[in-house]
């Protein structure tokens, strides 16, 4: 009797703490394979088949982890806007957003960020080695970049740059800026200034390669941020910079619906200043004209399809499954095109929840990579994809929203 009391209590200890964070790693581990995948030239032909795999993985971590009642309740709740999402749109991402977010509780931080940082970095380490001994994928890439500007001041579109194996310029740029983030999160509290001076170093080697200026922009803010929470400690306990990174979410986010309102008017303006050497009268449409050409015309790119795919018009409450295979860079503009404005507006409510989340733990390096990728999310639509691996503020959420300190205790 006692030893089959022994073996019950053993198998009570494994379900409650080791086989669901066994089960929610083998998920993550799938999901960041498949990250990989597509940063390479390999089509994945059973990428959906893995999805359902991922998801079942999460959802039995889900059910095998303590919540409270309230957690239950939020999680009822966004699974039923994500179920509504389904339905409407067909595709279930939603769905599984949350269920990995729900799943990340009772896994620390810190551990999930220093995991996904080494799996990432080994499959781009392999997509860059295979790529420069010649056995898969291109080191370089010359196709026409789409700088509509270039032409109008007499220069040559076609260029050559380098991707390293992995499809396209940016997709390096931007798994490099990925990579600095992770890295910086799980390890800033032992970055040393040269280990910043290497770093940036190696950001202008990359902008060599690659001419993505965005990525350049992007972790040059990422390294001076980080370097200054590193040598003035005293800015980690101001609630000036997370009011500042509140400011900066919200410029973000309400310059993309701008720019999705006024994509037409955009792309009026520059036809007109091309074709006609007329500059456009209003003020905002001047400013937004210079954005569009700082941008590589991503602003009036949304006016290319018939539909005018990404522009505001084609909004609606909870996307359509019209809107599930269209692709452009803007990633605010795509957050809200492709699943919807309710979906969109409760991410936004999730980053500014996230925030006051930083501001409560005095998580410095969470606020700057935080404010890192809203910034990068104007320009480059990365994170808002059906790939939950891109994204890593969904495991911040997870943890910052579900603690492991408020596990039930039996």
């Amino acid at each position: 009797m006692g030893v089959k009391m022994g073996i019950q209590n053993l198998y009570g200890v494994l379900w409650k703490h080791r086989i669901p964070q066994f089960l929610f790693y083998i998920g993550l581990s799938v999901e960041l394979l498949i990250v990989i995948i597509d940063k390479s030239n390999y089509i994945n032909p059973i990428e959906g088949i893995l999805f359902r795999v991922t998801f079942l993985l999460f959802a039995l971590k889900l059910f095998g982890t303590a919540y409270t009642w309230k957690e239950w309740c939020l999680i009822a709740f966004l699974e039923l806007i994500a179920l509504i999402s389904y339905r409407v749109t067909g595709k279930n991402d939603v769905i599984r957003i949350v269920t990995f977010v729900a799943a990340c509780k009772g896994i620390p931080l810190k551990q999930m960020m220093r995991y996904a940082f080494y799996v990432t970095l080994a499959g781009c380490v392999v997509i860059v080695f295979l790529a420069a001994a010649g056995i898969y994928g291109d080191m370089s890439l010359t196709t026409d970049y789409g700088r509509d500007w270039a032409v109008i001041y007499g220069q040559n579109s076609i260029e050559s740059r380098y991707t390293l194996g992995m499809g396209h310029p940016n997709a390096f740029s931007c798994m490099f800026l990925m990579l600095l983030c992770m890295g910086i999160y799980v390890y800033a509290e032992r970055l040393k200034w040269y280990v910043y001076l290497f770093l940036m170093l190696l950001n202008i080697g990359v902008f060599k390669l690659t001419d993505s200026k965005t990525g350049m922009i992007v972790v040059t803010m990422l390294l001076l941020a980080s370097f200054v929470m590193t040598y003035c400690r005293f800015f980690r306990e101001k609630i000036i910079a997370y009011i500042c990174g509140f400011l900066v979410f919200l410029l973000c986010i309400g310059f993309s619906v701008d720019a999705a309102a006024g994509a037409l008017q955009v792309k009026e303006a520059w036809i007109n200043y091309v074709y006609s050497d007329l500059k456009p009268y209003d003020v905002h449409m001047q400013l937004l004209l210079q954005a569009d050409r700082f941008m590589n015309g991503r602003i009036k790119s949304l006016t290319n399809t018939e539909r005018k795919d990404g522009t505001i018009g084609t909004w609606s409450v909870f996307s359509a499954p019209e809107n599930m295979d269209q692709y452009f860079d803007m990633g605010w503009v795509k957050l809200f095109y492709r699943y919807g404005i309710v979906p969109g507006a409760l991410y936004c409510i999730a980053c500014i929840a996230l925030l006051w989340q930083f501001y409560r733990k005095r998580d410095a390096f969470g606020l700057v990579i935080f404010t890192v990728l809203v910034v990068y999310s104007v320009m480059e639509a990365h994170l808002f994809s059906v790939y939950i691996g891109r994204n890593f503020l969904l495991m911040m959420m997870g943890s910052y929203f579900l603690p492991i300190e408020n596990i039930p205790k039996k």
